[in-house]
């Protein structure tokens, strides 16, 4: 059974409390949580782009992206303890599904919507400005059309 558009994009927009541990919470006592929700295949891009080789500012950028609650500007995240920047760019990592070397991250978010851009464009004659401008619900819209025209061809 193939899986619809709203399914495989349901997971999206969970958020998941999560518990610091005390050890890097300073001054505070008792239990402490955060919100956070998985990131997108677009927020790795936007962050990709944005931060080019720069690994520090790609760690913040994910964890002011995720962090629902309390929500950080990118300047407050940066002062954050380095510990507790790297507590939380795991779990962002964790809920997020991403278990990998950021190299090996960034070729894995990118070489796929390539070949998917790449796909649509020769499919439905679309310029690669025209498919870059479609969301990853669209694109995988297009792209089940496309299977689907061409199981029945």
């Amino acid at each position: 059974m193939t899986l619809t558009s709203e399914a495989l994009l349901a997971g999206s927009s969970a958020t998941h409390l999560h518990d610091l541990p005390a050890d890097l919470i300073k001054g505070e006592d008792g239990e402490q949580q955060v919100e956070l929700r998985p990131l997108s295949v677009k927020d790795l891009q936007l962050i990709a782009r944005a931060a080019k080789e720069d690994e520090n500012l790609s760690a913040a950028l994910m964890i002011q992206q995720a962090l629902v609650a309390p929500a950080l500007s990118l300047d407050e995240v940066r002062q954050l303890p380095a510990g507790l920047a790297r507590h939380l760019v795991e779990e962002v990592n964790r809920i997020s599904g991403i278990d990998l070397p950021r190299d090996a991250l960034e070729e894995m978010v990118q070489a796929p919507l390539a070949k998917a851009c790449f796909v649509l464009a020769r499919e439905f004659g679309w310029t690669p400005e025209e498919v870059s401008g479609l969301t990853i619900g669209q694109i995988l819209l297009y792209l089940e059309m496309g299977r689907r025209e061409a199981a029945e061809a």
